[in-house]
């Protein structure tokens, strides 16, 4: 009995004793093949060991438990896991309280979370691998590798990766590397004592962004570097340096928030120091390009006022108009002439409004010739139309002041032709519209203006003021309108057509003119009227309507065709040169009384295909005068655009032609893609640009290359060169991606930040 009683105390210790350490490791649970005590805190588990705690696991084949220190000790085929990460080891020392630990001879893998974008990813599992000779658990989200490597390209044969002497690992956040290596495939690319690597799972993360390499004919070789900042979910900033191995450096930065809806803006600022270079022609002498430096600056913002008030600005200005051409790559922004600078406030109050506005452009003319103009102020005030009682009477009325800038620069000179303005017009207008197959709508207008400065009688520009008035009648009748309708329910295409036949005449009067002759005339086409002028305006047009299946079952209609042909008649010949409803107008048109006839035809069959074409031919010269069609199409992988323009220059006998495309491949997936441009000039039988792009994305990494031919213009001596050969390559990684420069360099690829 006694006996009995000592055993039952034994084994009452031993189990007291079991207990006691897994309630020191918590909520922890073990599983395993054999289990000894070694010491009062001390046990050992052997075999396909298994502990389970809140939020990880570990397995090993021995674990050794420390209850009073808890304390985990494993060894031999160690794996820890964890919510959004797995590490094997050989060894593992670990802290189950702190949840801190050693791991040595160790590799492991991190998940970035369903939030990350996988596209960057190479549309791989949003995750990365690091292994090391000892991998340290510093915090929930934290690890640090000591003589490893990292990369994002998580599968059996990285395709790249970091090898380094130590990381830091801070999941959602960044990684930060010494003496880091870049390795693809195991081929050392290039050396960084220190790297930054970003890791947020919004893919807004703060960082350097991977280089973009470059080669020109006029800049020599070309290195491009971004740093991004996150500031904030609202706003972010982009630092950009490139450098130019026969030209110079620039400097750059972009910053854009978002404050609310319809609050919003973005700044671009670059700085671009050219040293002095020696530029070697095909066949031709060396030539040596002084030192110069020269900036742009892009911006743009609008904001909310209270009040019902809205505030808008934007600028769009470079220092030197020869720069563009020289460092730009989208073709549009290398053949500006024009910087400008606008700010407008503005609201609306029921059928009131009022806007002060701020704009001034100037266009150039060569490297040392332009023209400045805009209002400087411009303030306008209107009430829209208003019946009157109730009468079919409406009265409404325009009102603005102006400070008109005209400057002309050659060189040093500067012809000053700036005055300021005041407008103020009331209008009546009467409207039939009884008849649903002819509308009649009439307004009568009483124009003022008041000009600060005027003309004498030789035409020269004199501080004199003027008021100009005159009366301005129209009258436009439109119809009567036919209409005829097919019911096609067995067509594929549509189950009903509507054709629609709308003739129109607008006759307009303007009364008689004293002071014309003496209006400065500055660009506005109101300073242009021509008094005593009665003008009639004939239109057709002639439109097709389609009802189409959508794929829900409904049905909605379209315009499928338009076609529409116009003509003006005057009096006075002289108002033929100054309407603004023809192109030929304000280009040295001799007199007639027949406009040009204009025709035009836009087309949308179908959703993203579409195309315009418009005409003007004139009795009055050798025939047509302008010519423009342009048209896009496509499908959900392929957009192609394309435009072909025609114009006869008055004096010469050749004409203006020009011919572009455009054409962008991105299936889907995004994996692989590309595009093509060029911009020809017929009728100098000159290919001005031509442009190739393309990129693939592997599962983890991917690549860009571009190259263009940019055939300079003639009117700057900087340009002894006749065409520049331009070349761009980037890469892509898993997590981080590429950027386009300040020119626009790649653009196309995706831009990951």
């Amino acid at each position: 009995m006694n006996r009995l009683i000592l055993l039952l105390v034994c084994a009452f210790t031993v189990f007291a004793s079991i207990a006691e350490a897994q309630q020191g490791f918590g909520a922890c649970t073990q599983t395993s093949v054999s289990s000894a005590q070694l010491g009062e805190h001390h046990f050992r588990r052997i075999g396909n060991v298994e502990v389970e705690c809140p939020d990880m696991k570990f397995y090993a084949d021995e674990v050794e438990l420390f209850t009073d220190t808890n304390r985990l000790v494993a060894t031999g085929n160690v794996v820890f896991v964890s919510m959004t990460n797995q590490i094997g080891a050989e060894r593992l020392e670990f802290d189950i309280k702190a949840g801190t630990g050693t791991f040595f001879n160790a590799s492991g893998t991190a998940s970035f979370g369903a939030q990350a974008d996988r596209s960057i990813f190479g549309t791989q599992e949003p995750d990365a691998y690091f292994y090391g000779e000892r991998i340290e658990k510093l915090g929930a989200r934290t690890y640090r590798v000591t003589r490893g490597a990292f990369t994002t390209c998580v599968q059996p044969t990285p395709r790249w990766e970091f090898a380094t002497t130590s990381v830091t690992l801070t999941l959602d956040k960044h990684a930060v590397l010494w003496n880091a290596v870049l390795k693809v495939k195991d081929v050392p690319l290039f050396y960084l004592p220190v790297l930054y690597y970003p890791l947020q799972e919004d893919d807004r993360a703060t960082g350097f962004l991977i280089p973009t390499y470059g080669g020109s004919t006029y800049k020599g070789q070309m290195l491009s570097n971004a740093f991004f900042w996150a500031i904030n979910r609202s706003q972010d900033a982009t630092l950009f340096h490139d450098w130019y191995s026969k030209t110079g450096q620039g400097f750059g930065g972009e910053y854009r928030y978002v404050a609310a809806p319809g609050s919003e803006g973005n700044a671009r600022v670059y700085l671009l120091r050219e040293h002095e270079a020696v530029i070697e022609p095909p066949g031709g002498k060396p030539t040596t390009l002084p030192a110069r430096r020269s900036y742009l600056i892009r911006a743009g913002a609008s904001l909310g006022l209270p009040a019902g008030l809205r505030a808008q600005g934007s600028a769009d200005y470079f220092s030197d108009v020869t720069v563009l051409p020289a460092y730009a790559t989208n073709i549009y922004n290398a053949s500006q002439r024009t910087r400008s600078y606008t700010g407008i406030v503005s609201g609306t109050w029921g059928v009131y409004s009022l806007s002060g506005l701020y704009s001034v452009s100037q266009i150039f003319y060569g490297s040392d010739a332009s023209t400045k103009y805009g209002g400087a102020p411009r303030i306008s005030f209107s009430q829209s139309q208003k019946q009157i009682g109730s009468v079919p009477l409406y009265f409404a009325v325009s009102s603005q002041f102006a400070r008109q800038v005209y400057e002309s620069h050659t060189g040093t000179r500067v012809s000053d032709r700036n005055l300021s303005r005041l407008d103020a017009t009331p209008v009546l207008r009467v409207p039939f519209n009884m008849l649903s197959f002819l509308t009649w709508d009439s307004t009568v207008s009483w124009s003022n203006t008041y000009y600060t400065r005027s003309l004498d009688a030789k035409g020269v520009q004199v501080p004199e003021s003027l008021w100009r008035r005159y009366l301005d009648l129209r009258s436009e009748v439109v119809g009567p309108v036919f209409v005829r309708i097919w019911n096609t329910p067995a067509n594929g295409y549509a189950e009903k057509f509507k054709h629609i036949i709308e003739p129109a005449v607008e006759t307009r009067y303007v009364t008689v003119i004293d002071n014309a002759d003496q209006v400065v005339k500055l660009g506005d086409a109101s300073d242009y009227v021509i008094g005593g002028n009665t003008q009639i305006r004939y239109r057709l047009t002639n439109r097709l309507l389609a009802r189409r299946r959508l794929g829900a079952g409904g049905t909605a209609s379209r315009e499928i065709l338009a076609i529409s042909l116009q003509q003006t008649y005057y009096t006075d010949p002289k108002a033929s040169l100054f309407d603004p409803s023809y192109t030929t107008s304000f280009r040295g048109r001799k007199p007639s009384n027949i406009s040009p006839l204009s025709f035009g035809v836009t087309a949308s069959p179908a959703d993203g295909l579409s195309t315009s074409a418009g005409l003007e031919y004139d009795f009055d010269l050798p025939g047509m005068q302008s010519l423009g069609i342009s048209g896009a199409g496509g499908a959900s992988w392929l957009r192609v655009t394309g435009g072909f323009s025609r114009r006869r220059i008055i004096g010469r006998l050749d004409m203006d032609s020009f011919l572009n495309a455009d054409a962008t491949v991105r299936p889907v997936g995004n994996r692989f893609g590309g595009a093509y441009s060029f911009n020809y000039d017929l009728g100098r039988n000159t290919l001005l640009q031509q442009r190739v792009l393309g990129y693939y994305n592997a599962q983890c990494c991917g690549v860009a290359v571009e190259y263009q031919t940019y055939n300079f213009p003639a009117f700057d001596p900087r340009y002894i060169i006749p065409k520049d050969r331009r070349f761009n390559i980037s890469f892509t990684l898993a997590g981080i991606g590429t950027f386009s420069n300040f020119f626009g360099a790649l653009t196309g690829t995706s831009d990951r930040r």
